[in-house]
């Protein structure tokens, strides 16, 4: 069965969700093209209008809209989409992905045409579970507090030193 990562971008705010799209939902997604348009309960977000802007397959080749197939293949092109330090009129052969989701596709990015009720960032508002501490954490632990320790003491001796410096200084102004 299909399972695809879906990164849709919201262009009023300029940043993007992540959001994992599995069973049916990622089924209806297959055979789509960059470029169309659809519903956003297909990847639950009800309300929602999306826009297919381009993905990847599983081993990270880049998805482009001129390329009607799906799949990857090799091709010979300028530089382009995926193809980054080709010089002017250099050509290169070059492996890319489809502009067709399939089932090999692992990230399809997409973009908001039109808005829904429900924000899209609030299905990440939980918040993270607490992290396991590891096999040296406590080495870590008391590292810092040898350092914590030893900058207290740091400034102890320092104004130690002040202290003196300024009896010393009043000293001097006694006898004169």
């Amino acid at each position: 069965m299909a399972e695809f990562k879906v990164v849709i971008a919201d262009p009023k705010t300029g940043k993007c969700y992540k959001h994992e799209v599995k069973g049916p939902e990622a089924t209806r997604l297959v055979g789509m093209k960059i470029g169309e348009k659809l519903a956003g309960e297909a990847v639950g977000f009800p309300g929602y209008e999306l826009e297919i802007t381009g993905g990847s397959d599983y081993c990270g080749f880049p998805m482009r809209k001129d390329l009607n197939e799906s799949g990857r293949r090799r091709i010979y092109t300028v530089r382009s989409q995926g193809v980054r330090n080709a010089f002017k009129g250099e050509r290169v052969r070059k492996s890319v992905a489809g502009n067709t989701i399939y089932a090999k596709t692992a990230q399809i990015n997409m973009k908001v045409l039109k808005y829904g009720a429900k924000p899209l960032g609030d299905d990440k508002a939980e918040e993270k579970p607490a992290e396991k501490p590891g096999p040296h954490a406590e080495k870590k632990e008391e590292k810092k507090e040898e350092k914590a320790e030893k900058k207290e003491e740091k400034k102890e001796v320092k104004a130690e030193k002040k202290a003196e410096k300024k009896e010393e200084k009043a000293e001097k102004e006694k006898k004169e």
